[in-house]
Parts: structure tokens; C-alpha cells; sequence
């Protein structure tokens, strides 16, 4: 049996690993800064973007997510979303819950949060929900806290996904369910060429157009690319201890609902 390598080794090995930041290869310890730089510039068009960029489709998507989630109209029901800084999932689990559902909404990025919060208070949600900043690959929140957990196009941006997914498992009850709404692999030849040329000119166009900017919208097309395939990704969860792991394509495969419980 090999001796546990000590924390400055394991450290070091991260400094010197590389992973991808959209098309580019970056070192793995530097890939965080540069997401939360993008999503820094698109916080407060976000929601704007994301009507514009799936013609509203990313709505039914999530609507479709949290009727899976089934958060419980009679009793106390804890929620974790993640990567959810606008609210949008996080105000979804709040209104089909109601009263007895408290959701605790986490991101790394303060920008999103801040955008979070501000639509909280004008939606009259604030007791319900909580804006916590924090990394998920480093949750800041105790063992199993939750009934299930949420991330929805944000598992793509995570350095270490297999970080994220050991997070999520400890902070479920058991019987708690993880929920992984994320772009996927258009399987349809003719649609994914269409889908192809929709992401890399179209999204960058409309991106400069609102936001000023075209680059991360471009970052954001390159990473739908980098992401793993569905059945990839499952072999993931699956990995991360998670069981009766299973994904649902949508829209053609342009989006799959992953999920796993903690059994």
C-alpha cells in the first residue's frame, strides 16, 4: 500500500496540471479565475442572454427540471442549487414548494449573486431563499444537509468535476437526489450541423450586441463542445457514489436532465 501523498505534492501536481478553458488549454488552478472573468462581464444580461440564446427554451428546461426535483408541499424540504446565482432554478423549487421549502442558492461568482438577490427581494422570496458564496468543488455547508441538489449549465465550468460530484453526494441526505440539467452531444447529423453553426456565429453575434462583448459567449459555445457526452457523464455520477444514475435527452439531444441518488 503507497504512503497518502503529502498536501504540498498534491498541490503541486494541480498547479502543474492543464485542463481546457473553452477551445485553449490552461493550467487547472488558473481555469476558475478565468470563468468567474466571464461570468463577471455577463451577470446582469444573463437571464437576457439565455431567452435570447435558446429562444426562451432553456424556461421549459428548467421547468422540466423542477418537476423532477418534487419539492415537498407538507413538510420541511431543504434545497441546494448550485452554480444558480440569477435564482432562476432557485425561484422555481421555492414556488412549487412553498412555505415548508427552504433553497439555499450557492455560486463562486459575487456578481451573479448579487443579480440573485436583488430578483429575490422583488419576487417577495427572501425568507426562502439563501445566497451563499462558495466553490463547489469545496461546498461550505455540513453533511447531509439536503433533501436534493441542483446545477444547471454550470457543471461544464467546473475545474474538477469529480470534486463537485464527491460534494454533492456528502451534502445529501440519504434518499437525496442530484439533478443535472446541462447542454449535451445533438446526435441528428443534419440538426447538429445546424446547431453547430447556431453556436459558434449566432450566439457570439447576439452576445456582442447586448453585452458588448463577444468573447464569452464564444468561451461558452467552445465549452458546450468540451463538455463529456451524456453516457461520459454518467459514468461520472455513478463514479462519485451515486446510484439508479440516468439522463433524459431534450430538444434533440441539445440538452440532457442527468440525475442520481444517494442510496
Amino acid at each position: 500500500m503507497q504512503d497518502a501523498q503529502p498536501p504540498e505534492t498534491v498541490t503541486n501536481q494541480y498547479a502543474e496540471s492543464t485542463t481546457h478553458f473553452g477551445y485553449s488549454e490552461v493550467l487547472l488552478n488558473e481555469k476558475q479565475g478565468l470563468v468567474d472573468e466571464v461570468f463577471h462581464k455577463v451577470a446582469h444580461r444573463y437571464d437576457l442572454m439565455n431567452d435570447l440564446m435558446s429562444g426562451g427554451l432553456h424556461r421549459v428546461w428548467k421547468d422540466i427540471l423542477v418537476s423532477r426535483i418534487r419539492p415537498s408541499t407538507r413538510t420541511a424540504f431543504k434545497h441546494l442549487d448550485v452554480a444558480g446565482g440569477t435564482g432562476d432554478v432557485a425561484f422555481r423549487v421555492a414556488r412549487a414548494g412553498g412555505d415548508k421549502t427552504e433553497v439555499t442558492v450557492l455560486d463562486i461568482n459575487p456578481d451573479m449573486l448579487a443579480v440573485g438577490r436583488e430578483r429575490a427581494r422583488k419576487a417577495g422570496l427572501e425568507k426562502q431563499l439563501n445566497f451563499v458564496e462558495g466553490n463547489a468543488e469545496e461546498l461550505p455547508l455540513p453533511d447531509g444537509e439536503f433533501d436534493a441538489y441542483s446545477i444547471a449549465f454550470g457543471i461544464r465550468n467546473v475545474p474538477r468535476i469529480d470534486r463537485a460530484l464527491a460534494e454533492a453526494y456528502r451534502v445529501l441526505k440519504r434518499g437525496g437526489r442530484f439533478l443535472c440539467l446541462e447542454f449535451s452531444h445533438v446526435e441528428a447529423p443534419l440538426l447538429a450541423r445546424l446547431y453547430e453553426s447556431y453556436s459558434f456565429t449566432m450566439i457570439p453575434m447576439m452576445g456582442r450586441f447586448v453585452t458588448g462583448d463577444a468573447a464569452p459567449y464564444r468561451y461558452l459555445a467552445e465549452s458546450i463542445r468540451q463538455f463529456p457526452a451524456a453516457q461520459d457523464f454518467s459514468a461520472m455520477i455513478e463514479g462519485a457514489g451515486f446510484q439508479r444514475v440516468d439522463f433524459t435527452r431534450l430538444t434533440g439531444g441539445v440538452v440532457a436532465i442527468h440525475s442520481g441518488w444517494k442510496l
